[in-house]
């Protein structure tokens, strides 16, 4: 109960990882034994919402590239994939004014891990290479596959140039194929459904320090089982990096 009160989005899977991982008894019991006890406790977590969010043209791209990562995500190295794409989210003030907020990140495909992200007013194109930049400055020498959609950010001349000039290769999810990013829109599930759609926020502030609470958890503490039950950060500092 005590684990549900803390972090009322774990499902059963992640509450068991978490049980061996993390609680002093580190007990080894089945995912179904854990279920059974939720039902007995009647405790619930947040459902999964569905998003209409998918890979649309942009109305003038300046280039456009074909799906190379063609959903192998894990290289078995660090910085060798990336994923990047832009979400967005709502606030409305006291005074009942609707506001957005965006969000711009990049997410690695071996350690899964937010190498870099960004949070502005606009979805514009300053956005995405803000973000690009950051993760190049951050990871001198890193040279990943970069992998996007179709928006007017990634198909613009602007952003091409930084991929260029860092020697990267650059590929594109196929319109409609959301799974194309399955990774990226996998992350910007898991920050929805665990901070953000049981929740009213009033104020920018609040949006941004949810934003900024949730990576850091990910990065450093949410294990995942097809990490074998580490976050992604202790994958990143233990495994070894592109050539």
């Amino acid at each position: 109960m005590k684990i549900h009160q803390e972090y009322p989005d774990m499902g059963y899977r992640r509450m068991n990882d978490w049980i061996k991982k993390y609680s002093e008894s580190h007990l080894m019991v089945s995912d179904s034994l854990v279920l059974r006890v939720r039902r007995i406790l009647n405790i619930k977590s947040v459902i999964k919402y569905k998003t209409d969010g998918c890979t649309r043209n942009a109305k003038d791209p300046k280039y456009i590239f074909e799906n190379l990562l063609n959903r192998d995500f894990d290289a078995g190295v660090s910085n060798a994939r990336w994923m990047t794409d832009v979400t967005e989210f709502k606030y409305t003030t006291a005074d009942g004014v609707l506001h957005k907020l965006y969000l711009s990140a990049i997410i690695d495909g071996h350690d899964r891990r937010i190498v870099s992200y960004v949070i502005g007013d606009r979805n514009n194109t300053a956005l995405a290479f803000e973000t690009m930049e950051k993760a190049l400055k951050e990871n001198p020498g890193a040279h990943p596959m970069i992998h996007t959609d179709r928006g007017f950010q990634y198909t613009s001349n602007g952003f091409h140039k930084i991929v260029e000039k860092a020697g990267l290769v650059h590929s594109m999810s196929r319109v409609g194929c959301c799974a194309d990013n399955g990774l990226m829109e996998g992350f910007w599930g898991m920050l929805k459904r665990e901070r953000y759609y049981t929740r009213k926020f009033t104020s920018r502030k609040a949006v941004v320090s949810m934003i900024n609470g949730y990576i850091y958890f990910y990065n450093n503490k949410r294990i995942q089982r097809k990490l074998h039950l580490l976050a992604p950060m202790e994958v990143f500092n233990a495994a070894p990096m592109a050539a």
